[in-house]
């Protein structure tokens, strides 16, 4: 919950459905009170932060979860418009993608990611990476306000 008592409002950025089906079930067991907001590609993500279309109507997320390798518009596009654009400069970002490249993670960093997180291989890893970063990204980080 954030600091208003309200469910934090998390939008995932994934393409894969069984990535973005593992990632659902996994804040649901957790102990936070959270929307999340799943989208397929890059437009979609940055249309919902900038509310525009069919999310005109949703809430504006506390923080965004994004995979690197996305079609239409990739992750790497997707952090440099958040970075270029002061309406959405302030969004917390976290790369949660599989690739462990050392050149994907500095490139992620430069561009303002918040964190970088690798997905587990397996099911058990998966749910205890959602775990632990939901307890510290939605339990111990004080995040900005919207």
């Amino acid at each position: 919950m954030t600091n208003t008592g309200q469910p934090v409002e998390i939008l995932l950025a994934e393409d894969n459905p069984g990535d973005a089906k593992l990632t659902e079930k996994a804040f649901e067991q957790g102990n936070i009170l959270n929307n999340l907001h799943i989208v397929e590609d890059g437009v979609k993500a940055l249309k919902f932060l900038r509310q525009e279309g069919e999310y005109q109507d949703k809430a504006k997320p506390d923080l965004v979860l994004l995979d690197l390798n996305m079609p239409r518009k990739d992750g790497w596009e997707v952090l440099e418009e958040i970075d270029e654009d002061p309406d959405l400069r302030g969004f917390p970002v976290i790369v949660l993608t599989s690739s462990e490249a050392e050149s994907d993670i500095v490139k992620s960093y430069e561009l303002q990611a918040n964190a970088y997180l690798t997905k587990p291989v397996d099911y058990s890893g998966f749910m205890d990476i959602v775990q632990r970063f939901e307890d510290f990204w939605l339990s111990v980080v004080k995040m900005p306000p919207k």
